[in-house]
């Protein structure tokens, strides 16, 4: 089997080779570090820690790398808002993030890079592209020559006149009168105030453009032609199309070999796009004050990469739902296992085990075709059928059961779904009651294992008498 990733740039699915057999070079482009993270940053992180975590189940390693911008104009408005610097600022919000994804299960990068540490390498970088003739300084500025890149507007699908068009109608008059073209790209900024921060170069002091950090801290540290290049659809243009142009322009060869980016998060009967500039977001350290990190994960996770991702009451509430059952199938298999009254098999009936490989078999076809979450999670709730099936067995295997846990834990966690097992799984309060209840039951004393069982239920514990022995669940 194969994966298949759907390639921006293409505009179709494309079968996965990396270019080093079994390694994978990943860079995803991260956020900008001026505020809290909402729901919609969050499902970027989610969507490409789900890929990441999926081609390491798949047997490859992979170097992921995902940046930091800590450099940008809303950095130093915000930092002057809070009377930070604006390093000051980045390390806050930087903290706040790690702290916020680590709490979704989001894997660290295996290099977080940052602006500020990777300025010699731009200026180098930078300068690079003026000797090659694809970069020109003005009044301070360096701008990116559009027209020289010939395939300018290959990832968005746009012709340069299209682009010159739409330019001429957002871009500032003076801003403009400094290009040579409109659709030119800055990428290096004269500073404008004394009071910003600035570093100096060839072109005076100044600070890098935004597109260019990608560029320069993506081939520092992967090489530079990547294997996968990911970010969120806003970032098609024009972020990814500007740093094609200036790679390519700056090594001569391909940038990166497939584009991948993920839906947004919509808000609102009207399905709008949640973001900062609207003012319709949710921030996720909130989220969380609020709802299970799993709920959250699970919400996140659980819709295809590319599609829109819907926000809203009822699709907590749903992610709320299949979270309860995930943990009340372990809940359950833990309990079988440590149960000292089940009969347990030393030898085992083989076709549980070949359901449980069917179904992980077609687990890895739908994901492997580029990545189809939605349809990854049908197969493990098909899965949680095969187990609770087996629970209900007079007999049972231990082999079996471990493996089925082993199995079903491996594939939860590939959705970043991970439980940590806790002694109130076996609450030590319910397991005495009932077995107080029991004591009474064979002493004839019902009216109080009656009792007991009406406290529990109260509690919103339920008991179930069966032929293994009482066992309980949430209501």
């Amino acid at each position: 089997m194969s994966i298949q990733i759907y390639n921006t740039i293409s505009r179709q699915k494309e079968v996965f080779k990396p270019i080093c057999e079994g390694n994978v070079q990943f860079y995803v482009c991260g956020p900008t570090v001026y505020n809290y993270i909402h729901i919609g940053n969050a499902r970027s992180a989610v969507a490409f820690d789900t890929v990441r975590r999926y081609l390491e189940y798949r047997g490859y390693n992979v170097n992921f790398v995902s940046n930091f911008t800590d450099v940008d104009d809303k950095i130093i408005n915000a930092a002057k808002k809070e009377n930070l610097t604006a390093k000051e600022l980045s390390d806050k919000y930087i903290d706040a993030y790690k702290e916020d994804t680590l709490a979704i299960n989001v894997k660290p990068a295996n290099t977080h890079p940052r602006v500020m540490e990777n300025i010699p390498e731009i200026i180098q970088f930078v300068d690079e592209l003026i000797q090659k003739g694809y970069a020109y300084e003005s009044m301070g500025d360096v701008y990116f020559r559009t027209n020289k890149f010939e395939e300018y507007g290959k990832l968005s699908n746009k012709s340069i006149d299209e682009l010159i068009m739409g330019a001429s109608q957002r871009v500032d008059s003076v801003e403009t009168n400094r290009k040579e073209n409109p659709v030119d790209f800055a990428l290096w900024k004269a500073t404008k105030n004394a009071d910003e921060i600035a570093w100096d170069s060839p072109w005076g002091k100044g600070r890098p453009g935004w597109h260019i950090e990608c560029s320069v801290m993506s081939t520092k540290y992967l090489g530079e032609t990547l294997d996968i290049h990911g970010g969120g659809q806003d970032l098609e243009f024009p972020h990814h199309e500007n740093e094609i142009a200036q790679s390519e322009a700056h090594s001569g060869h391909g940038f990166a070999n497939y584009w991948m980016h993920n839906g947004f998060v919509t808000i609102g009967s009207d399905d709008e796009k949640m973001s900062k500039s609207l003012g319709n977001f949710v921030l996720l350290r909130e989220l969380l004050q609020e709802v299970d990190p799993m709920v959250v994960r699970y919400l996140l996770s659980s819709v295809h990469y590319r599609k829109p991702l819907r926000y809203d009451d009822a699709s907590v509430k749903e992610a709320q739902v299949n979270i309860d059952k995930i943990k009340e199938l372990l809940r359950r298999i833990s309990q079988r296992m440590s149960d000292p009254k089940a009969e347990v098999e030393s030898s085992f009936n083989q076709e549980w085990l070949s359901e449980l490989s069917k179904i992980e078999n077609e687990f890895k076809v739908v994901m492997d075709d580029d990545f189809n979450a939605a349809n990854g999670m049908t197969e493990v709730m098909n899965m949680m059928k095969l187990i609770n099936k087996y629970l209900l067995e007079e007999r049972i295997s231990t082999q079996v059961l471990n493996q089925m846990q082993e199995t079903f834990e491996r594939l939860l966690s590939i959705f970043g779904l991970i439980f940590e097992e806790k002694a109130e799984d076996l609450d030590t309060r319910i397991e005495k009651l009932i077995e107080e209840r029991n004591d009474a039951r064979k002493n004839r004393d019902f009216q109080r294992a009656d009792e007991i069982r009406e406290l529990l239920k109260s509690e919103g514990i339920l008991l179930d008498d069966t032929a293994q022995g009482t066992v309980w669940k949430k209501l």
